[in-house]
């Protein structure tokens, strides 16, 4: 284990019991957040072919020279 690693697990090791089911809470939020965001990157992605039409247009030019 890296020392930054180690230092955390020492620090978690001496939480209270009560602290380590917040911790582990909040665990669990960050990595649905960044799940999430994840999802969120990918559905953008995924769309950007459909969207090509909408966005892509003479009506719109003006727009994109902002």
């Amino acid at each position: 284990m890296n020392a930054p690693n180690q230092i955390l697990f020492d620090k978690i090791n001496q939480l209270p019991p009560q602290r380590l089911a917040e911790l582990e809470d909040f665990v669990d939020f960050l990595r649905t957040r960044d799940e999430d965001h994840r999802l969120a990157v990918a559905a953008a992605k995924a769309s950007e072919a459909s969207f090509s039409e909408v966005w892509s247009n003479d009506d719109d030019a003006a727009y994109d020279r902002m």
